[in-house]
């Protein structure tokens, strides 16, 4: 991002100071204390939160024990499933020096610890890997987008907008919330305008963002996606370096991305299968923004289950396999879940793959860990009769930190195996 004069920028209007919470205290349950006192930063609804003194979305209120011993400072929201984040484990005033302090540590891991070479499309900020639970930036070319995972944050919407133009100097900020129901709103089409320009200079339409010399066509305005997704950077890197001269299958494959990183790095033939058209349709357009012909390549428009078997019929074989589907996604002919998907998926592609072949399966699903992943692997190689050898295991990227006392921050799961 460019630094400009920061008399350039747009004019505030008046914002009353946060409020820090009206209550002295709210009461936690003994097991909400141990999970704190063990690092975890949220607070899950239960009998003793509906207790809690009435409150807004926002305030910053104390979390004590029954004793009322202070255990730590929280972002009130009290509709949510996570009725309060922690932002310290002392009191805490949410104010301007407190929010450039973190925005700060942030940017200064990033700096020290991540490869942005020929990039420009980045996570700055990770939600409670950087201090700010429930709160995203993600850096697209020369502006930004917050995301909302809290309706928490939205009344310090300013402070951090504050902060973030005096650090970066975005041409403009966005900000989106992202609600519960996600899946019911991409139903229905009520998800394409989440998003809304908080200041600075609006990016319509598409435009293209770098990626390790490659370039994506991203839209900060319309859907619930970008078109990008910026944790599987070093994924798409090193899947690249071992697919030239090969045949790609990239199932559930979105806008592409992975399918021009295949294509990039000299694969033979790369197979895009999306039961979304217009999706399909944007892949040929990222296709064709790197100078790749996309009609020496196939893309097909089917439910991926109904392509695989057609794929079977045929008697094709690929060298590789790739599938990173959805949580959950439902067409006219099925309904894919990860926990109830993933070894039916892992046993159809195995079909597909010659022995020698490699498969790389991924899940974002937070609430499935690492070990059982690879159970639902396991069982999908021995629906298919064969063997299965983990060679790695990835994850997310440097710009995606998270605690180690917070597990639900490790989502992303990346296993490479080779087919006996």
């Amino acid at each position: 991002m460019k630094n400009r004069d920061r008399k350039s920028r747009p004019p505030r209007g008046p914002r009353e100071a946060p409020p820090q919470g009206r209550a002295k205290g709210y009461v936690l349950s003994p097991e909400t204390v141990r999970m704190l006192e063990l690092g975890h930063p949220w607070v899950i609804a239960d009998a003793h939160t509906r207790r809690w003194p009435k409150g807004r979305a926002g305030d910053v209120v104390p979390l004590v024990e029954e004793g009322g011993r202070l255990v730590a400072s929280a972002l009130l929201d009290p509709s949510d499933r996570v009725v309060a984040r922690v932002l310290g484990g002392g009191a805490v005033r949410l104010d301007g020096a407190w929010v450039r302090g973190k925005l700060e540590s942030a940017l200064a891991l990033r700096r020290a610890h991540l490869d942005l070479s020929d990039t420009s499309a980045w996570r700055l900020v990770n939600g409670e890997g950087d201090g700010l639970p429930g709160l995203t930036v993600d850096c697209w070319g020369e502006h930004l987008m917050i995301q909302l995972f809290s309706a928490g944050w939205e009344r310090h919407l300013e402070l951090i907008a504050d902060a973030l133009w005096d650090l970066l100097s975005p041409r403009g900020i966005y900000v989106k919330s992202r609600p519960q129901q996600t899946r019911e709103l991409a139903a229905t089409g009520e998800g394409k305008r989440l998003s809304r320009l908080l200041r600075g200079a609006p990016r319509k339409a598409r435009f293209a963002v770098r990626e390790g010399g490659l370039n994506f066509l991203v839209d900060l305005e319309e859907g619930l996606d970008t078109g990008l997704f910026l944790d599987h950077r070093t994924t798409r890197r090193e899947l690249a370096g071992r697919l030239a001269g090969k045949s790609f299958l990239n199932l559930f494959a979105y806008t592409g991305a992975f399918s021009v990183a295949a294509a990039a790095a000299g694969a033979s033939r790369v197979t895009s299968v999306d039961v979304s058209e217009s999706y399909l349709e944007r892949a040929r357009e990222n296709f064709a923004a790197n100078d790749l012909e996309a009609c020496a390549h196939e893309f097909l428009a089917a439910d991926c289950f109904e392509a695989l078997k057609d794929l079977r019929r045929q008697g094709r074989l690929f060298d590789v396999v790739f599938f990173d589907p959805p949580s959950f996604s439902t067409t006219r002919r099925s309904t894919f879940t990860t926990r109830g998907g993933t070894a039916e998926l892992t046993a159809a592609s195995l079909v597909l793959l010659p022995p020698g072949g490699l498969l790389v399966a991924s899940s974002n699903h937070q609430k499935t860990d690492l070990a059982d992943y690879l159970k639902e692997l396991r069982r999908g190689a021995l629906q298919a009769g064969c063997e299965l050898r983990v060679i790695g295991v990835g994850g997310q990227p440097a710009d995606f930190p998270y605690p180690v006392t917070f597990p639900e921050g490790r989502y992303l799961k990346v296993v490479l195996a080779v087919k006996g």
